[in-house]
C-alpha cells in the first residue's frame, strides 16, 4: 500500500505516517519544515520518503505529484492534514491570508489533484482533515471556522462524486476536537494526543466512513452545535 501525506511533518500528519508505516504503507510525507521531514523520515527510513513543499505554491503541487507518483508509482490513499489559523479580533487581513491560502486555496488543490489520479488509476482513498470547528461561525477566529467549513462542504462533494463514479473512490471527512498539536492554544478539555487520533482516523481510513469526529465523544458536541441558538453562541 502507498500513502502521501500532505502535512506529514508533524502533529497528526507525522504520527498517522507512524502508524500507516506498521500497516504495512510506504509513505511520501510534505511539509514546509525540512528539519522536521527528516526527523521522522529517520523513524522508517525504508518506508518514508519526503518531499518539503508549501501548499500555498500551487504549481508546486502539481511538481510534488507528479514526484510522489514517480517514486511511489500508485498511491491508495492521500491525507490532507495541512492547515493554520490564528485568533483574528480586529479581522486583520495579513492574518487571514495564510488561513485562506492554506486550508481553501492550497486544499481545494491538493483535493483535485487527488480526485483526478484517482480517476485515472480508478481507485483510492482521499482524506481531508477538517475540523469540528466547520460546523458553526466564531467571532474570534473567523477565518479559521469559515474554511474548515468549505472544506466540509467540498469534501462531501467529492464524496457524492465519488460514488457516482464508477471507480473505486472513497472520501472520509475527519472532524477533531482538541488535538495536542502546534494549532492547541491553551489548556482545554478533551484534549487527544496525536498518536491517539492517528489510531482512530486509520480505524475509519479501513471502515472507509464518510466522516469520523476525533475523538469519538466529539460527536456529542457536534450535535450540540448543531442545534444550539445564535443567541446561546454569543455568550461562550
Amino acid at each position: 500500500m502507498k500513502a502521501l501525506i500532505i502535512g506529514g511533518s508533524s502533529g497528526i500528519g507525522s504520527a498517522l505516517a507512524c502508524q500507516l508505516v506498521h500497516k504495512g504503507y510506504d509513505i511520501m510525507i510534505t511539509g514546509r519544515r525540512l528539519n522536521k521531514l527528516q526527523e521522522v523520515q529517520e523513524l522508517y527510513p525504508n518506508h518514508i520518503y519526503i518531499k518539503q513543499h508549501d501548499v500555498r505554491d500551487y504549481n508546486a503541487s502539481e511538481e510534488m505529484f507528479d514526484e510522489s507518483i514517480s517514486i511511489l508509482k500508485t498511491i491508495d490513499l492521500i491525507i490532507y492534514s495541512s492547515g493554520v489559523g490564528e485568533p483574528n479580533y480586529d479581522l486583520e487581513w495579513s492574518k487571514e491570508v495564510p488561513t485562506l491560502e492554506t486550508n481553501i486555496m492550497g486544499a481545494v488543490k491538493i483535493y483535485g489533484l487527488a480526485y483526478q489520479l484517482f480517476k485515472k488509476q480508478g481507485f483510492g482513498h482521499l482524506v481531508g482533515i477538517s475540523s469540528i470547528a466547520g460546523i458553526r461561525g466564531n467571532r474570534h477566529v473567523p477565518a479559521y471556522f469559515a474554511s474548515k467549513a468549505f472544506q466540509i462542504n467540498y469534501l462531501e462533494s467529492l464524496w457524492l462524486k465519488g460514488k457516482r463514479s464508477k471507480s473505486a473512490i472513497y472520501v472520509t471527512d475527519v472532524r477533531p476536537g482538541f488535538v495536542d498539536t502546534d494549532m492547541a492554544i491553551g489548556e482545554t478539555f478533551w484534549m487527544a494526543s496525536p498518536e491517539k487520533a492517528a489510531k482512530q482516523i486509520i480505524h475509519a481510513i479501513e471502515k472507509k466512513k464518510k466522516r469520523v469526529y476525533i475523538t469519538k465523544r466529539w460527536f456529542l458536541i457536534a450535535l450540540v452545535l448543531k442545534i444550539i441558538p445564535s443567541s446561546l453562541l454569543l455568550k461562550m
